[in-house]
């Protein structure tokens, strides 16, 4: 059977958007299937690394919201910040952010279907989706972290280490600083995002089953700027977030975004990590050289995997957990480097 498309992209999040702009711009006949209505929202830190806000304007993007300056770790008394060296960030909501990649793809003339794909059937010319007629020449599971297709496709592997989750509330209040702000608790690490004028976004990273509210009594000072009536939205979720990945690459299915593995949202790379493998993709695609997107991605994701997977080891240790802020406001010129070279 023929291929009806040249790439089919299962999931119309940020890292399958940006696969379908930097395809479509490729000359690549695109199809997208996204079940949810745009924008769609899901539980983020929501703050652009500057990494991401260069990824984006060189798709001709602009995501509107709040300039972040650098990062500010802080625990009670005791804090140390890095301002960004080449350009800033942005705090800039998940919708809006969603709302502006879905206006350029179908502005660029790619299908978003609402269509659900579980499950996929490939041969040596291509990949089907069984009960859709969808048929394309490669497929990309862009499917998020609990990726259908890739548990359908058997390539997911164990993970290690206690499972931590992510939770986020909006809350009405003004910006106090520029930077996004990671206060670090006995148990949690609570990131703070400019967002707007009178908009910041709280969102939680912990090994612990508890309510938002209960978390946030970790942090008092933080809790005191955030009264519970100014809080505009409800507690969004998600996690396990550690995903272990055998290959991004499997014949004719490519994995990008969180599809392709995740280890945590610790150091905040993981829009610029998803838009630099969207990129890495599509090159490779267009080149005819799959065989090296799994370097690719490799060496593009290198430094933010080993720094991440070294925070959060540390971080899951009791012994060690408590110096990590410590070290960073001894270390501090260390701790700038390390901001920079991620973002």
């Amino acid at each position: 059977m023929s291929a009806a498309h040249d790439l089919l992209i299962v999931g119309g999040g940020p890292a399958g958007l940006a696969t379908a702009l930097h395809a479509a711009r490729a000359g690549l006949d695109t199809v997208v299937a996204e079940p949810r209505r745009a924008p769609v929202d899901k539980a983020c830190g929501e703050g652009l690394m500057p990494g991401a806000v260069r990824a984006l304007a060189a798709l001709g993007l602009e995501v509107p919201g709040h300039p972040i300056t650098g990062i500010r770790y802080v625990q009670g008394p005791r804090q140390v910040q890095a301002a960004f060296r080449r350009g800033p960030g942005t705090g800039a909501r998940r919708t809006d952010l969603h709302g502006v990649l879905h206006r350029a793809v179908l502005a660029a003339g790619v299908p978003v279907l609402p269509l659900r794909v579980a499950d996929v059937r490939q041969d040596t010319t291509g990949v089907t989706v069984p009960g859709t007629g969808l048929r394309a020449r490669w497929l990309v599971a862009a499917d998020g972290l609990h990726s259908s297709v890739r548990r359908s496709l058997g390539l997911e592997a164990r993970p290690r280490g206690a499972p931590r989750y992510g939770l986020r509330r909006h809350y009405a209040v003004p910006p106090w600083s520029p930077y996004v702000e990671v206060h670090w608790g006995p148990h949690t690490e609570a990131y703070v995002t400019p967002l707007g004028p009178r908009l910041v976004g709280i969102a939680l990273l912990t090994t612990r089953r508890a309510p938002f509210t209960t978390h946030l009594e970790d942090f008092p000072e933080l809790a005191a700027r955030l009264p519970s009536g100014a809080a505009v939205t409800a507690v969004r979720g998600a996690g396990p977030l550690r995903q272990r990945v055998r290959t991004r690459a499997h014949g004719r299915v490519l994995l990008v975004g969180d599809a392709a593995g995740y280890i945590d949202a610790l150091t905040g790379e993981g829009i610029a990590l998803a838009l630099a493998g969207a990129e890495a993709l599509v090159t490779n695609l267009r080149r005819g050289t799959l065989g090296r997107y799994e370097p690719d991605w490799r060496r593009a994701t290198r430094r933010h995997r080993l720094l991440t997977e070294f925070l959060v080891r540390a971080r899951q240790q009791p012994v060690l957990a408590p110096h990590i802020m410590p070290a960073a406001a001894r270390l501090p010129r260390l701790f700038t480097a390390a901001v920079n070279a991620l973002a």
